[in-house]
């Protein structure tokens, strides 16, 4: 039996699957370290709040203690996030807040995101 002859069709790609110039040099401003889902996770829930303590990061964001733990420190030694370590009597307290510079860099992730997406959807 003989190969088909390639579909040329499928060779070319229709126009609504290539990308606008414009979103893709936008992709590639995201910051990488702010796009993996949790890490964007702890971001977004501390814009929104003042602090969250590391128990209640971990059930929020449905998560293990190591997997926040290791994400949270990326975005510690980032300087997006700070972390206060204190007792409570004599159980552990971790304590996370969004610095100036995590909140502007969720804002600058947030404003690359957006026209992401206008981009892609003037495409439509």
């Amino acid at each position: 039996m003989g190969k088909k002859a390639p579909n040329p069709k499928r060779l070319t790609p229709s126009p609504e699957l290539i990308p606008m110039e414009g979103a893709v040099e936008k992709t590639a401003e995201l910051d990488r370290l702010i796009h993996d889902r949790l890490r964007l996770g702890i971001l977004s829930a501390l814009a929104v709040n003042e602090s969250f303590s590391f128990t209640e990061l971990k059930n929020l964001l449905k998560t293990t203690d190591g997997n926040l733990s290791v994400h949270a420190r990326k975005l510690e030694e980032a300087g997006y996030v700070s972390c206060r370590k204190s007792f409570q009597g004599r159980v552990p307290h971790t304590e996370y807040r969004l610095t100036t510079n995590g909140r502007r860099a969720l804002q600058r992730y947030l404003d690359h995101m957006e026209a992401l997406i206008i981009a892609t959807r003037g495409r439509a």
